[in-house]
């Protein structure tokens, strides 16, 4: 999908109007899914990876049947799978593609792809250690955490499994 101009061929606003559909489709998912408030920077970070996996796989120019690219979705999202590679790939094919056509400073789909990239890779949360082993401490004096030791992790990696569960619930 394209992005649309508000005013004639001359030259315009260009609208991002693929990256809007994307993000609304993640949303929906998510929300159906009911995993957790919106408000949440988790919930932010599945919306953005699911998005990215949406804006990523469509490759027509036509928004693609929610459907029939569901499986796909739940494919590409899927644990082991090398997401993380998928999408720099894909977002450099199109960046390539931008330049050779001389629109890379005029993709507006593009330019909130990048940014929603930059925000999963760069930013941090705190989430359980599912590699941690054994039980904790048993010290009297400590106040034992409720959810087990924690790390930081880059967002994309709690937002992937988000996504992905919210398909499977949708």
């Amino acid at each position: 999908m394209r992005p649309e101009r508000t005013e004639g061929a001359g030259g315009g606003l260009l609208v991002p109007m693929a990256w809007m559909y994307a993000e609304y489709i993640a949303d929906e998912l998510l929300r159906t899914g009911d995993l957790m408030p919106p408000t949440t920077l988790e919930y932010r970070a599945g919306r953005d990876a699911l998005a990215l996996t949406i804006f990523l796989s469509d490759g027509s120019d036509h928004g693609p049947q929610v459907g029939a690219r569901m499986e796909e979705w739940r494919s590409l999202t899927a644990y082991g799978n090398t997401w993380r590679e998928w999408v720099c790939g894909r977002l450099d094919v199109r960046e390539a593609a931008a330049f050779e056509a001389g629109t890379a400073d005029r993709d507006p789909d593009l330019e909130l792809a990048g940014a929603a990239w930059r925000w999963l890779e760069e930013t941090e949360l705190l989430a359980p250690d599912l590699d941690a082993v054994g039980p904790a401490a048993e010290d009297p004096f400590t106040v034992a955490e409720e959810e087990g030791p924690q790390v930081w992790t880059p967002a994309w990696q709690l937002g992937l499994p988000l996504g992905h569960l919210a398909i499977h619930l949708f």
